[in-house]
């Protein structure tokens, strides 16, 4: 049966408790309700049970130190499985109990929400995710993917792999593995459209749902094919399988760059371990580890309350995102406040707040966002990391690539419509 979590995050420190949600008559006229979706128990629940954590904390370290100018939050999280009616349930649930912004999670479900989204004027976030067409604010204004979208990620993917083949991609092999659902496919056009630009075969990969056999495609990739680099785009428990037998085929995972949902550590333990992962490329829309000003105050709020640090810290790559997801909320309620001092925000108040982002790094976790009426992408930044002796090394800082083929793809989605 689907699990519901309604938790509140309005974390009270004289007793240091997390407080179930309660129903939306007896919440304060002050409190603020964020709407927030979650994969604690589906496909995807090795994300959804370290990033909503993140999520939270974000949210208990503001309301700890007073909330947004004295108004308290109210994270509500509903587990919807990864599965898309319940998010849509769960979409009108967080409407009812009166959720000023969403966080929406998986790409099924912010294609299946879009139009309620407009509908009801309140915004959602995909960061990472999503309709990569989204990036376009002026068609889809209430929709925020913020981070990277599969097209800047794909893009990325084949500038990352063209330094690696020494500057040039003509007459080279790049195989596509990817997750066959909406999210999976997303940046396919995109890596089309590039390998007819850049000279180089492209050939697609599909691996159908639940993700945790791949070994025909791999063989396929590995001695039919004879990829020069692999592009992949898995998620849930799948990464972890293609680590294993791209390993087992012996193809050297050097030549491998993961899309952003394949690339933390639970992705890595789940192969066997980064030994086993050893060369693997991975790309981040968020910082990696645990050295940043806002994990070192989440640290100090458990410690003030007499706790060890949560244990979903450890695993940085899916922590770090929750943390900058609740952050990106906050920070757009914070200006939509400051028009709005008595705290009476609509959706469309925080639209507003999302699209005053300016230079946000949250101490340096991000590269400095900036989202605007036009812009709700912010630049499709994104970093390079590989798994070396045993962690993760930092590659490349923060960059984006082939934008102009991204632009291209935003403008001719628009055309379509």
């Amino acid at each position: 049966m689907r699990q519901f979590l309604a938790i509140a995050t309005a974390l009270v420190l004289a007793t240091g408790s997390l407080l179930t949600a309660a129903p939306s008559h007896a919440q304060s006229k002050s409190d603020i309700v964020i709407g927030l979706q979650c994969d604690r128990t589906g496909a995807t629940q090795i994300v959804g049970t370290v990033l909503c954590p993140g999520f939270h904390d974000y949210i208990a370290l503001i309301n700890s130190k007073g909330g947004v100018d004295g108004h308290q939050l109210k994270a509500l999280e509903i587990d919807h499985e990864y599965k898309v009616p319940p998010a849509v349930e769960s979409y009108e649930r967080h409407k009812k109990d009166g959720a000023v912004t969403m966080a929406i999670y998986g790409t099924p479900q912010i294609y299946a929400l879009a139009a309620k989204l407009t509908e009801d004027r309140i915004p959602g976030t995909s960061p990472g995710f999503g309709s990569a067409a989204a990036a376009d604010g002026q068609r889809y204004p209430y929709i925020f993917p913020i981070a990277a979208t599969y097209w800047s990620q794909g893009a990325a993917a084949v500038d990352f792999v063209k330094k690696q083949l020494n500057g040039t991609l003509k007459g080279k092999k790049i195989a596509y593995i990817f997750f066959d659902n909406p999210a999976g496919r997303e940046p396919i056009e995109v890596l089309e459209d590039l390998a007819t630009k850049e000279g180089f075969q492209l050939r697609t990969f599909a691996v159908p749902p639940p993700g945790v056999e791949m070994g025909a495609q791999v063989l396929d990739i590995a001695q039919r094919f004879k990829a020069d680099f692999v592009i992949a785009h898995l998620f849930g428990g799948a990464p972890s399988v293609s680590i294993k037998e791209l390993k087992r085929v012996g193809y050297p995972l050097r030549k491998v760059v993961s899309f952003v949902w394949g690339s933390a550590e639970a992705n890595i333990e789940g192969a066997g371990g980064f030994g086993v992962a050893e060369g693997y490329y991975v790309m981040q829309f968020a910082g990696v580890g645990t050295d940043y000003p806002v994990l070192n105050e989440i640290r100090e709020m458990y410690k003030k309350q007499g706790k060890p640090a949560p244990k979903e810290m450890a695993s940085t790559v899916f922590y770090n995102r929750g943390v900058l997801i609740g952050a990106l909320h906050v920070e757009a309620i914070r200006n939509a406040v400051k028009a709005k001092p008595d705290g009476k925000i609509t959706g469309a108040d925080v639209k507003a707040g999302f699209e005053k982002i300016n230079n946000f790094t949250l101490g340096g976790l991000v590269p400095p966002l900036k989202i605007t009426a036009q812009d709700h992408e912010g630049g499709g930044l994104v970093q390079i990391w590989q798994v070396k002796g045993g962690k993760f090394e930092k590659v490349t800082d923060w960059f984006a690539a082939c934008q102009d083929v991204v632009a291209k793809h935003i403008k001719e989605s628009g055309a379509k419509k």
